[in-house]
């Protein structure tokens, strides 16, 4: 409570009340201004004074717990005097004069302006009660209706708002898809029953009614030329061109239909089906093509060629897309195979359609293959098989177009031999190479199988089919048949030599090398290792064909000709003492394998029966003993020698070091003393010139003053001689400029005159020729005529004027100038010569 409330006198203006408790009844009335209430003792203020509630036009205000009023409009009070209220109740008041709130009203709301509807929109309105409207109708609890605008909707305590529905705008090409709440009679008329669904396509607003709900939006599909709409019914039912659809049925609406189709509410749109175009040169097969009767039939292929363009229907589909029709060369051709009976093929009959040619096949006949001539020439060839009998043939040096029933035959080869013939290494200069290089390439194994044999090598080649194999000297390409194989070279390498290191296809005849690591022991057991290098080449008679076979019938001769050879060496070298062995190694090595004859003369060569192999050379590279106690000792012996050999080479070079020091001291000696004469020399010249020097200078002393003066009067004398040149120099070097400049400014002067007067006959002569042209351009002007005339004005009318006086001559004079009288005289008489 406010200070002015708590006071006994309370000034209430006007539209403002209070609520005062009378505690000795216990009961609250309305004070309203304007007044000046004077407050009793056991009366108390609780609330105001407050401002009364005003209403403007077009608002409303709710009020808590009205009061209730009788039927003459009063404000009803009970027993006690108290004003009675509908507790729990509300009430809507709208414009009316200010009024106070009466003990026990509340207001509920602020005053709020009253809502206004614009057309195409409305109020959801639910009632809370029953009650009867304001045209007598009586509504029940829980009913629904709409208000719609345009219009000021009242408030009700009544009803409350569920919702502010707008209008749905139809768009051309839309429809609106309703649903009915309940069963109900739409805006056409037509009865709906709860849970219909059903399309609007009156374009404008829509407001739907409290029965029905808005789904959605449809829009329109609009159809083309290259465009149709696949449908799915979801339900039996008739469309829109009247048809009956089942549920389940599909269909294709096209432009001919319509151009634009929504969908029904029992329809589903599967998808866009796009036109499908054949030009003159494409063709396609469409699979289960759709019969006359509309329905599809299954299994069944059609064969269409453009020029065409159509819609595949619901169940059609391409087997293999817009195929471009077959065009084929000369070397071009199709393999073909009949699917059903065609002509004169049965099921499963193949047959090549050779070009030149364009080809569609029929659906009669699927293409399996489209094959070209291999030109093929005679160093290369390709596999062929024979899909019937199975037969595989090599064919080579033409160009070869497959029969129907064959195919490329591929040539499997063993992975070594694959890795063989796809190395990039080369058989010669790669030959101790203990694998091979990887290759660049994937081998074509339908190809024939080619190798280039190298200069003296020999290559193997074994047909399993015919049994026999047959070899083959370089250069030379080998080809292999369908049943051929590469024999396979497996050769020892590394040192000492290991089997299995070196593969290789060809077998090189030599000459060449090979060098192995032997361990020998001697007669008083000392182990040596010896590095043996072998010089060889294969004896092989060409014409010969046992011969020719011979050289592979040891598959690795380098281990087997390097076993033999070592075992020989071992053999001999057991026989023989360390020290003689080392003394003449070379001699028993080669007498061990070379052999000796009756003289004792070790042999050239060693041939190998087996298969024609010849050493021609051994070549000792290194003895190192494998013992270490004998490696030891030679070593220290070898040491022992070193040192002593040291040794004496420092004993010799001190020798000579220690003579050269004694020759350079005594050069160094006898150049001293020569060192000492040649300054006793020198001294002795010196102590000449300084008794020639004290003579001079005691005797030269006057001398020298007197030739100083004599010389210093003639420096005078000859400066001053010099001085009057230079003078006279001056002098003449002046008058010489001045008349330079004399000279200079004369010739300036008259060049400038010469300047000026060119310029003025210049000005005077541009001057003339302005006025002449000038004169001639009056005289152009005027005319000859004209100054003619002129000229001749004055004499003329002064000869009338005198003629007209009746003067017939007439001589006028200042008295100046005398006149020859008688020249006039004739002028005036006229010749008489002439009359």
């Amino acid at each position: 409570m406010s200070q002015a409330t708590t006071s006994p006198v309370i000034a209430v203006p006007p539209y403002f009340f209070l609520h005062v408790l009378d505690n000795n009844k216990n009961l609250t009335r309305l004070e309203v201004g304007p007044q000046t209430f004077v407050r009793q003792d056991h009366e108390k203020v609780i609330l105001g004074p407050e401002r009364m509630v005003t209403i403007p036009p077009r608002n409303y205000c709710i009020i808590a717990n009205p009061v209730i009023r009788t039927k003459e409009g009063k404000v009803a009070v009970d027993d006690f005097g108290q004003v009675k209220v509908a507790h729990g109740d509300q009430e809507v008041r709208f414009t009316q004069d200010p009024f106070p709130l009466y003990p026990g009203e509340k207001l509920a709301s602020k005053v709020t302006p009253l809502q206004v509807l614009p057309a195409n929109r409305a109020i959801r309105l639910r009632a809370l009660r029953d009650f009867v409207d304001e045209n007598k109708k009586e509504v029940k609890a829980g009913d629904e209706w709409m208000f719609e605008g345009p219009g000021t909707y009242n408030p009700r305590v009544e009803v409350e708002q569920l919702e502010t529905v707008n209008a749905t705008i139809i768009k051309p090409n839309c429809a609106l898809k309703l649903k009915a709440r309940r069963a109900c009679t739409d805006k056409v008329g037509k009865e709906r029953k709860a849970g219909e669904i059903w399309l609007h396509k009156v374009e404008g607003a829509y407001l739907p009614t409290v029965d029905e709900e808005i789904v959605g939006v449809v829009q329109a599909t609009v159809l083309t030329e290259k465009k149709a709409l696949h449908v799915r019914a979801t339900r039996t039912f008739t469309d829109v061109f009247g048809k009956e659809r089942k549920a389940g049925a599909e269909w294709l609406v096209t432009i001919k239909d319509a151009e634009t189709y929504i969908p029904g509410v029992y329809e589903e749109v599967v998808g866009e089906v796009p036109v499908t175009t054949l030009s003159v040169r494409q063709y396609c097969v469409v699979l289960d093509p759709l019969g006359s009767d509309g329905n599809p039939r299954l299994g069944q292929r059609e064969l269409r060629r453009g020029e065409a363009s159509f819609f595949l229907y619901p169940g059609e589909k391409l087997e293999a897309g817009v195929q471009a029709v077959h065009v084929l060369g000369e070397e071009d051709a199709l393999l073909v195979r009949a699917r059903e009976v065609y002509q004169k093929y049965k099921p499963g009959d193949k047959w090549l359609i050779v070009g030149p040619s364009e080809y569609v096949p029929p659906v009669e006949v699927e293409i399996l293959d489209r094959r070209k001539k291999i030109p093929l020439d005679e160093n290369e060839g390709i596999y062929v098989r024979n899909t019937r009998t199975g037969k595989i043939r090599s064919v080579s040096g033409l160009s070869y177009m497959l029969e129907p029933y064959e195919e490329l035959w591929a040539k499997e080869l063993p992975p070594a031999v694959e890795q063989l013939l796809g190395s990039d290494s080369d058989p010669l200069a790669d030959r101790n190479a203990g694998s091979a290089k990887p290759g660049s390439g994937v081998r074509d194994k339908t190809k024939v199988v080619t190798y280039r044999v190298p200069h003296n090598a020999a290559i193997q080649v074994y047909d399993y089919k015919e049994k026999k194999g047959r070899i083959v000297f370089g250069p030379e390409l080998v080809l292999l048949g369908p049943d051929e194989q590469f024999t396979q070279l497996s050769l020892s390498g590394g040192k000492p030599k290991k089997a299995n290191q070196i593969r290789s296809l060809v077998l090189l005849l030599g000459p060449d090398f090979m060098t192995d690591v032997v361990t020998v022991e001697t007669s008083d057991h000392a182990r040596l290792s010896l590095t043996l290098s072998y010089n060889w080449y294969f004896d092989v008679n060409r014409e010969d064909p046992e011969s020719v076979a011979r050289i592979f019938s040891v598959p690795d001769f380098v281990g087997d000709a390097c076993k033999a050879i070592a075992s020989r060496v071992r053999g001999s070298v057991a026989q023989v003492a360390f020290d003689l062995f080392h003394r003449e190694s070379a001699k028993i090595i080669r007498s061990a394998v070379f052999g000796t004859d009756e003289k004792g003369k070790v042999g050239n060569s060693f041939k190998f029966p087996s298969n024609n192999l010849v050493l021609t050379n051994i070549d000792i590279q290194s003895v190192e003993p494998v013992d270490q106690k004998t490696r030891d000792s030679l070593q220290k012996s070898v040491q022992l020698a070193i040192e002593i050999t040291t040794k004496s080479q420092e004993a010799a070079a001190r020798h000579e070091a220690e003579r050269r020091e004694q020759e350079a001291k005594g050069a160094l000696e006898r150049q001293k003393i020569n060192d000492e004469a040649e300054a006793e020399k020198s001294r002795a010249e010196l102590l000449k010139l300084q008794a020639s020097s004290a003579a001079v200078e005691s005797t030269g002393q006057a001398k020298a003053e007197a030739q100083a003066r004599a010389e210093a009067a003639e420096i005078e004398g000859q400066a001053a001689v010099k001085q009057a040149e230079l003078k006279a120099a001056a002098m003449e070097i002046e008058s010489k400029a001045d008349l330079e400049q004399t000279k200079a400014r004369q010739a300036a002067e008259i060049e400038h005159k010469k300047k000026m007067d060119e310029l003025e006959v210049s000005k005077v002569s541009k001057m003339a020729d302005i006025e002449a042209k000038k004169f001639h351009e009056i005289v152009d002007a005027i005319g000859a005529d004209t100054i003619c005339s002129i000229a001749q004005a004055g004499p003329e009318m002064q000869a009338k004027l005198l003629g007209g006086l009746g003067v017939q001559s007439l001589l006028i004079t200042d008295g100046n100038s005398p006149i020859n009288l008688f020249n006039t005289a004739q002028g005036l008489v006229g010749n008489p010569s002439l009359a």
